[in-house]
């Protein structure tokens, strides 16, 4: 350090460290991207620091972790039409419309996400899209990426008509003659037009990350794991970083596929050791899909829906094809990370957390099951046992229009009353860590925290909270987004909590979140975010 000089000291407000003992602190000095002191410590640096920031009575916590994000598809998003904000159908399609007329020589229009509540059932019509743009193809994706809408142009490009049968683990909504509506379910049947929508390019890429990390970053986030992509886009993470134009850590998950999952072992190998390099990148993670979305009703559930008594939803893998696959990658040395939102779906993902055990052996490996919406109670208790991290996305457990108008009716209220089991989860010993699924939902951690604190609507309902005896108490919400989404990257020695020697990965908050209402947090203001010392908001 020379002289006792450092080159940041963060003074006059409250450093949270989240430590396992609640300690509290004055002040705290970065040296060289790491935390090198705190409290009278860090005060006595602060003379001979290069630089000193009043924290102005705020609040200065670790860095918060997105233990389920998607910053590519949202960045590249964030370049189409935004419908997101959209309240009707109608403001969709003028949405649309506008883009497509600012546009003219785009050769598609797509974009997302809208709403699916928007529609009944979810279910929308290509007509409604045609009149936005009747000369050129447009596809959109659904707020919870497990639908599609098309209009008539994008599903004749497609060769999607009433013969079209659906495939294996999606669903063409269709009229009552049997034509396509416009509505394709899961990734199978959006894939049948996707693959002819131009798809963005590397630099496409780029900005996307450049744009969608920034925000992250401006929300208090500083590591991210993304969730699902191919080996192809990790270069476009390590050019990001290479410009210096990567606002956060990130580790890439790598989605695993039925069927072409022994031919991917190889590549995913190469996508990981292509970023073992990296200071900011790695790619040491595998995501599987064990099913779909109870909106959708594609998530696998042990008996059938209620609105649809012949469905059990539509599982991903074959049971026994996702346990042999996680094997696979285990002894590849790959980390597990199963989206599972269905009882059947979770049961399937953790019963092949048992068989990666029994083939490959006990471990320290922390499988992550990420959505955990509906779990059986039997099924609760092996999580711990098997030291499976739930990672869960707060901002859904609440009784808000999705869950009122798609969720619950599809659910019935037996099964609705056991979603989002996160105090239970915590309960038996088991790890929760939190994420967004950013575009999914918003990616601002607080706003979501909020919600796992109160679950409660933003205007406050239901008073007791919806499922209250779910409700997390305020400090161990707060550590499911830092302390644990860090023990969730194996990086609990390198950050998550605040003490000397760990990274300067820092958010500043214009209050101590512990001293004021959780339903507060979301106006709280994020005043400054620091990765590694280096501010990136």
């Amino acid at each position: 350090m020379g002289e006792g000089r450092v080159d940041l000291v963060l003074v006059g407000g409250t450093v949270r460290t989240l430590d396992a003992a609640g300690t509290v602190a004055r002040a705290l000095a970065v040296h060289d991207g790491r935390i090198a002191a705190l409290d009278a410590d860090a005060l006595e640096l602060a003379d001979t620091a290069g630089d000193v920031v009043d924290l102005a009575g705020g609040a200065l916590l670790p860095g918060f972790g997105d233990g389920h994000v998607h910053p590519l598809w949202g960045g590249v998003e964030l370049a189409g039409p935004q419908v997101r904000e959209a309240t009707t159908v109608a403001e969709v399609v003028e949405a649309v419309r506008r883009f497509a007329a600012d546009h003219p020589d785009d050769p598609w229009v797509s974009g997302g996400p809208y709403e699916p509540t928007l529609a009944p059932a979810g279910l929308f019509d290509a007509h409604w899209l045609d009149a936005a743009a009747p000369d050129r193809p447009v596809v959109l994706q659904s707020s919870d990426h497990h639908c599609a809408w098309a209009n008539s142009a994008a599903l004749q490009i497609a060769g999607i008509d009433a013969a079209t049968p659906d495939p294996p683990a999606g669903t063409i909504a269709r009229r009552s003659d049997g034509s396509p509506l416009g509505t394709l379910v899961e990734w199978s049947a959006m894939e049948l037009v996707l693959r002819h929508a131009p798809s963005p390019t590397f630099q496409d890429n780029v900005d996307g990350l450049a744009r969608s990390t920034a925000l992250l970053a401006a929300a208090g986030i500083t590591w991210v794991q993304e969730a699902a992509l191919r080996p192809k886009d990790v270069a476009a993470y390590l050019a990001a970083a290479d410009a210096g134009r990567l606002s956060v850590r990130a580790d890439i998950a790598l989605r695993a596929e039925p069927g072409d999952w022994p031919q991917q072992r190889a590549e995913f190998a190469a996508a990981r050791a292509a970023a073992a390099g990296s200071p900011q990148v790695s790619a040491n993670t595998v995501k599987f899909f064990a099913d779909g979305v109870v909106e959708a009703g594609t998530a696998a559930m042990l008996s059938p829906y209620d609105d649809h008594p012949h469905s059990c939803g539509l599982p991903v893998w074959d049971r026994a094809e996702l346990a042999a696959a996680a094997a696979a990658f285990d002894a590849d040395g790959f980390r597990l990370h199963i989206h599972a939102i269905g009882d059947a779906g979770i049961r399937s993902a953790l019963d092949a957390i048992d068989h990666v055990v029994q083939v490959n052996g006990a471990r320290d490996r922390r499988p992550v099951l990420a959505h955990v919406q509906v779990v059986d109670p039997a099924d609760l208790p092996r999580f711990a046992a098997r030291g499976v991290v739930a990672n869960a996305q707060p901002l859904w457990a609440q009784l808000d229009p999705v869950q009122r108008d798609l969720t619950i009716p599809r659910l019935g209220p037996t099964r609705a009353a056991l979603q989002y089991p996160l105090a239970s989860l915590v309960a038996t010993g088991a790890v929760v860590s939190m994420g967004s699924d950013w575009p999914v939902s918003s990616y601002r951690p607080l706003e979501g925290l909020a919600v796992a604190v109160t679950r409660q609507t933003e205007d406050g309902h239901p008073a007791e909270g919806w499922i209250p005896h779910e409700r997390l108490p305020a400090a161990s919400a707060l550590a499911a987004y830092t302390v644990a989404t860090a023990y969730q990257s194996f990086e609990e020695q390198a950050r998550g909590t605040l003490a000397a020697g760990k990274r300067a990965d820092l958010v500043w908050l214009s209050a101590d979140p512990l001293a004021v209402p959780a339903r507060d947090w979301p106006g709280l203001a994020v005043r400054g975010t620091w990765l590694g010392g280096r501010r990136t908001a």
